[in-house]
């Protein structure tokens, strides 16, 4: 009788995940989510959960929180190999969000997902992750590798994030106090953003564009991988120093669908497009892709990444104390009462 010879067992490694490249991208991003910590933190990286303690100093503290992704901006991460700043896009995408509402962001938690985990991208991913997080003084507290063989392409990968902040339940910023003759400040855009990017590389691929190709002295790929800018220390610091009446984060949607989030049915944002310069990328994705003015303001910031509303009186204080903060600051609207049946943002 023959004996069949013992064959080795099948290990998880052969399905396609390997439980060891896992814990090796745990050990090199420490050092990077040990930069992050900041007062509240009990429990971080490491355990099944993340303990936060609520500030001292609220006397009603409310809890707000942000969800977001990149999008298609991944894919040209992927294309050119550049994976240290979508991480930066990743925290800026909630933050900012949260930010509308007058919140400081405490912590931040990502959930990052693959067929096949590369642990040097992986590791310059969440490198970026945690960048983000110090420029917004928050802590990134946890997260989740996910390694699914069969379910991404080769190389290719996806992000999502989820922050949480505190705010003052008395200085909550709803948009309620917002009236006509208050004036809408714009902060500059470090770029797209994270959004709009299925057009961009519409135009791209269309176009046939060497990304290498330089566009105002820089090149082309920098300008659209420029990772979104984060507003929260500077505005915050505004906060403290007078009221702010609205806040809105100008992602999808731009100026002409986000303003409206902020303001009451009876109002409308009246936007001088000449009050700040067009960026030369978007002056270059307008013409390349043969846009319309219409469609570049309802797709992307153009220039705009974050709008303030503060009363006429406070105006110039605001944009001087902004622009000592290191931000370039515009007037650029004003608000004034919706003609029945009129948009909620005119940009003239």
């Amino acid at each position: 009788m023959k004996t069949r010879k013992p064959t080795r067992g099948l290990t998880y490694r052969d399905a396609g995940v390997d439980i060891d490249a896992g814990d090796n991208l745990v050990e090199n991003i420490k050092p990077y989510a040990q930069r992050t910590l900041r007062p509240g933190v009990m429990a971080g990286i490491g355990g099944f959960g993340a303990l936060f303690r609520v500030p001292r100093g609220y006397k009603d503290p409310v809890l707000v929180s942000g969800t977001d992704g990149v999008g298609t901006k991944l894919k040209l991460a992927f294309e050119l190999k550049r994976h240290d700043t979508v991480g930066i896009d990743l925290v800026a995408m909630s933050v900012n969000d949260i930010l509308t509402l007058g919140a400081e962001p405490l912590f931040f938690l990502d959930y990052y997902a693959c067929g096949k985990l590369d642990v040097k991208s992986a590791t310059q991913v969440i490198k970026g992750i945690a960048a983000g997080c110090e420029q917004a003084g928050c802590a990134l507290i946890g997260g989740e590798t996910a390694e699914m063989p069969g379910m991404y392409a080769a190389g290719e990968y996806d992000l999502a994030g989820f922050a949480v902040g505190v705010a003052e339940k008395s200085k909550i910023i709803t948009g309620k106090n917002i009236k006509p003759g208050d004036v809408i400040l714009g902060l500059a855009s470090n770029g797209a953003h994270s959004n709009g990017y299925s057009l961009i590389r519409k135009i791209l691929t269309t176009r046939r564009v060497n990304l290498s190709a330089k566009l105002g002295g820089k090149p082309l790929k920098d300008l659209i991988l420029a990772p979104t800018r984060i507003y929260v220390k500077p505005v915050l610091a505004l906060a403290k120093k007078m009221p702010l009446k609205g806040i809105a984060h100008i992602t999808g949607g731009g100026l002409v669908e986000n303003i409206p989030r902020v303001l009451s049915k009876g109002l409308c944002a009246r936007i001088d497009k000449s009050a700040w310069p067009m960026p030369p990328l978007f002056t270059w994705l307008q013409r390349e892709g043969n846009v319309a003015e219409a469609e570049m303001h309802r797709v992307f910031n153009c220039g705009i990444g974050l709008i303030v509303v503060v009363s006429e009186r406070d105006a110039a204080r605001a944009q001087a104390m902004l622009a000592r903060a290191g931000e370039k600051v515009w007037r650029i609207g004003v608000v004034t009462r919706r003609a029945r049946g009129a948009p909620q943002t005119i940009v003239v």
